[in-house]
């Protein structure tokens, strides 16, 4: 070997020494991570499973290098989410993951320690879960959906849909923090869309029925659901409720869409849940999350489903049937 020859394998066997020695400190190591959210084998499982693809592609293994404590958060039981996180705080895990904006709150409240990466969490810097976007602080990072600002698009994309539409729902829960900001939103959107907005709240499942009713008594021409974790798990009833009362609907995602929604304008919410999965390497491989900027999603996408717009006799413009991003036929 001549001299340059040694000396570049001397300095970069320096340089690779620190890396080398920390890979061989965690040799063996098994990453404990504890999920707040959707449950791997109920009505989220896609969500769960685009999480561990993200995992997968990382090169982490499920069982051999990562063990994955789930605890499924229950729709709209808002009070059991800090029992949950504190049971996985318990269980001592290097890293806390949680879906929806509740179970992000709740885990935060619970330690102020352990490293949490959020997914598909609405304005966390409303909501109080960080100081800033492109510099969180304290133990929560992430990626957002960013709701807000998407109540009076989606407002413009249902008028498009429906243009004789002069009083409009938005369906909302109560429970949810986040939700008068969102139709605060709403009502700035529809003063320039010179529709009325009728609001109406639904606080757990058996209240959908009787906020349908609601609608249809107060002769509303069509409906827009903010995004929220009971609704999402009762986004077949949501559809088939819709659809019963007559009224064209558009909601947080298009898993809504799948259900019998006729559309939604939203980030896709499956590969936000994969893209958190480079969040946790990210931590387990030393950053803090507090120095981790907030990723927002750059992606919209529109979904139709033109089976349910037959069943209400309604005709999708072609101006929106050329930018959907999917179509349901």
């Amino acid at each position: 070997m001549d001299r340059r020859a040694f000396l570049e394998t001397l300095t970069g066997g320096l340089l690779n020494a620190p890396l080398a020695a920390a890979q061989a400190q965690q040799a063996g190591k098994v990453w404990k991570i504890g999920f707040l959210g959707p449950s791997p084998s109920g009505t989220g499982a896609h969500l769960v499973q685009a999480f561990r693809q993200g995992l997968g592609e990382l090169g982490y293994v499920e069982g051999r290098t990562i063990a994955i404590e789930y605890r499924p958060t229950e729709p709209g039981n808002y009070e059991r989410f800090r029992l949950l996180a504190a049971e996985l705080i318990d269980l001592r895990v290097d890293v806390l993951v949680t879906s929806i904006t509740q179970a992000a709150l709740a885990a935060k409240k619970a330690t102020t320690t352990i490293p949490i990466v959020m997914m598909n969490v609405d304005d966390p810097v409303e909501s109080g879960l960080i100081a800033s976007l492109s510099r969180p602080g304290g133990n929560v990072t992430g990626v957002v959906r960013m709701s807000p600002e998407l109540v009076g698009k989606s407002l413009a994309i249902l008028k498009e849909a429906v243009p004789g539409a002069s009083r409009i729902a938005i369906l909302t829960n109560p429970s949810n923090a986040l939700h008068s900001t969102m139709v605060r939103s709403g009502t700035d959107a529809a003063r320039s869309l010179k529709v009325q907005l009728t609001i109406v709240e639904a606080m757990a499942s058996d209240g959908l029925e009787h906020a349908f009713g609601a609608m249809v008594r107060e002769r509303v021409s069509a409906l827009l659901v903010l995004v929220d974790g009971m609704f999402f798990y009762n986004r077949a009833r949501v559809g088939d409720l819709a659809l019963r009362s007559r009224l064209p609907s558009i909601v947080p995602t298009s898993d809504y869409v799948q259900a019998g929604g006729l559309m939604s304008y939203a980030p896709n919410s499956a590969d936000n849940y994969r893209r958190a999965a480079t969040y946790v390497d990210k931590i387990l491989r030393g950053a803090k999350p507090g120095d981790l900027p907030i990723e927002q999603p750059t992606k919209f996408e529109l979904a139709i489903n033109l089976k349910t717009a037959k069943a209400l006799g309604l005709t999708i413009p072609p101006s929106l049937l050329q930018r959907a991003d999917q179509v349901l036929e």
